[in-house]
């Protein structure tokens, strides 16, 4: 689509209507209540290892394990939301997220702990493919950058609401209020998730959604709900011979592992390296996630959305800022030759923005590339490989730790892996265009 084509549908937008924005805050408030059930775990742990006595190591494994199985699941899930839905299928997960946290609270050892983070993986599995396919449905090209910085953005955003409140839960009551709470927040989104997600389709049957704004989404390019989903097994197999495929997901697995050292032991590493007590450090972390929601709403979103516009030309404006906010990333590394704990906040909080803006400009990509019917499909594959790598974090991490008595190598680990997907994202992945359908 060229500029001038786009420049009227920017004036349409204004008046065609904003329901598709009240879809996108739905969306985020997923992730917001998906990633704060990641995060309390992070916040808990030094209470877990003290009462259930273990490692850094095996702390290391119990946060990783419910990656075993939101690894496990992205391919099945992805083709299940092709063919099923985005609606029913994040349903069936919410009540699952409720589920788990309850199973945890009443966790008495390393048993049932790990059980229960097994079950978390099962229940998230499909909020990221989802969140990528219902934005494909309901936005057009030139408003996915702002539209995924909402969704992700609010990820982030859990960190610097969802840490401290952790925090003063473990410490005013115990670290089971932790699991209770985000329990109950489970249930709430279900109930806000069942009432106001439909498909653009049946929004606009049920008098939800205007003519003009329907026809403002299919006009710029937004993805057709009813498109023919191939086989499984066929359009699988067309995602896994292609070089773009590989070069996305293992440019997002980089992010993925990053993202996950920060996620799970940034608590633990202000606390070891700098002597914080849990609430300190709990306020400490809300630093790098604040500069990173920031930075993710402004230049994933809005900046990169404008240079589409403006530019006409995908590959270039998403290579710019997906390239540029990676370099910026490798920041986390300085972390390893900080000597005071605002040195170490600098370094953090510059890696962590260029991560999350790193995140609306690849992840927009698969709805860009997929083969019609099989954005799903693709979703699926990409946060599957992503999260094979994602698994090693938070295990290489404790383990280092637990070698080396310090988090140097393990930021200095997480550095190399960032590189290694700039590669990704530019060498192998090459042109951002559709895939060829089988």
């Amino acid at each position: 689509m060229t500029t001038a084509q786009r420049a009227p549908a920017g004036t349409r937008a204004r008046t065609a209507g904003r329901v598709r924005w009240t879809i996108a805050g739905v969306l985020g408030v997923g992730t917001f209540v998906n990633y704060v059930d990641r995060v309390n775990l992070s916040i808990a742990g030094p209470e877990m290892m003290r009462e259930f006595h273990l490692s850094a190591a095996q702390l290391g494994v119990v946060s990783s394990a419910f990656l075993w199985t939101y690894a496990l699941l992205q391919l099945p899930i992805g083709s299940m939301i092709d063919r099923i839905g985005v609606r029913w299928v994040n349903r069936a997960a919410a009540a699952l997220w409720a589920v788990a946290s309850f199973l945890t609270a009443a966790s008495g050892g390393l048993g049932l702990l790990l059980a229960s983070r097994l079950v978390l993986g099962f229940g998230e599995a499909p909020t990221i493919p989802a969140g990528w396919k219902a934005i494909g449905q309901w936005f057009p090209r030139h408003e996915r950058g702002r539209a995924t910085a909402v969704f992700d953005g609010c990820a982030k955003i859990s960190n610097v609401i969802g840490i401290p409140v952790m925090a003063f839960l473990v410490t005013a009551f115990s670290w089971h209020a932790a699991f209770l709470f985000t329990g109950a927040l489970s249930l709430v989104y279900l109930a806000v998730w069942w009432l106001l997600y439909l498909t653009p389709k049946q929004a606009l049957a049920r008098g939800r959604l205007s003519e003009a704004e329907y026809a403002y989404l299919r006009e710029g390019g937004a993805d057709d709900e009813d498109a023919p989903a191939p086989s499984s097994l066929t359009g699988l197999g067309n995602l896994l011979r292609r070089r773009k495929t590989w070069g996305l997901a293992l440019g997002y697995a980089s992010y993925t592992y990053a993202y996950y050292v920060l996620l799970t032991w940034l608590p633990g590493y202000l606390e070891k390296q700098f002597g914080v007590n849990l609430l300190a450090g709990g306020f400490y972390t809300m630093i790098p996630w604040l500069v990173a929601v920031l930075a993710q709403f402004l230049v994933g979103g809005v900046v990169m959305d404008r240079l589409i516009a403006r530019s006409g030309n995908e590959t270039r404006a998403r290579r710019l800022v997906l390239v540029t906010s990676m370099l910026v990333s490798l920041a986390v590394a300085g972390a390893a030759y900080a000597g005071s704990i605002t040195v170490a906040l600098v370094f953090l909080s510059i890696g962590a923005a260029g991560l999350a803006v790193s995140v609306p400009a690849g992840s927009s990509i698969v709805a860009v590339i997929a083969p019609e019917g099989t954005s799903g499909t693709l979703g699926g594959l990409v946060n599957f490989i992503a999260n094979l790598i994602g698994i090693a974090a938070p295990i290489v991490t404790g383990a280092v730790v637990d070698l080396t008595g310090s988090f140097s190598g393990a930021f200095l680990l997480t550095g190399a892996v960032l590189l290694a997907g700039i590669f990704c994202y530019t060498a192998v992945l090459g042109r951002i265009e559709r895939i060829p359908s089988s």
